[in-house]
């Protein structure tokens, strides 16, 4: 009798993952914006995978908007759009318009449409 392994949520997500990074790449020309959500945060990263190098990251842990969701109540719907839209523009700084995104093996749903909506608002091209 064959022993099976419980699939834990995270297992399958990174199985999903795994599967969406073997078609989606990042270059210098055009880096890669990858989502990682977790229950209470929403982080961004663009990432050039030629190089193996971060160029820009950014959270809803970041100061500027902690204090943004202090100020005003935020949900964290609504943050991850803000966070999306304040990567954006901190990749425009660094001379980044066009990327590909990664939805990071969850659904393009809530947060992480959000993200993605926020980062287009923000000015990046995907």
């Amino acid at each position: 009798m064959a022993r099976t392994r419980v699939k834990t949520r995270q297992d399958r997500r990174l199985r999903r993952h795994r599967r969406v990074r073997g078609k989606v790449n990042g270059t210098a020309e055009r880096p890669r914006l990858v989502v990682y959500r977790s229950l209470n945060h929403v982080e961004g990263q663009v990432v050039d995978d030629v190089s193996g190098k971060t160029l820009v990251g950014l959270s809803t842990l970041a100061a500027s908007l902690r204090e943004q969701k202090a100020a005003e109540g935020k949900t964290k719907t609504e943050m991850s759009r803000a966070a999306g839209k304040a990567l954006a523009e901190k990749a425009r700084e660094a001379g980044i318009t066009q990327v590909v995104f990664d939805r990071g093996g969850y659904l393009y749903h809530g947060r992480v449409k959000a993200f993605a909506e926020g980062a287009r608002e923000g000015g990046l091209e995907f």
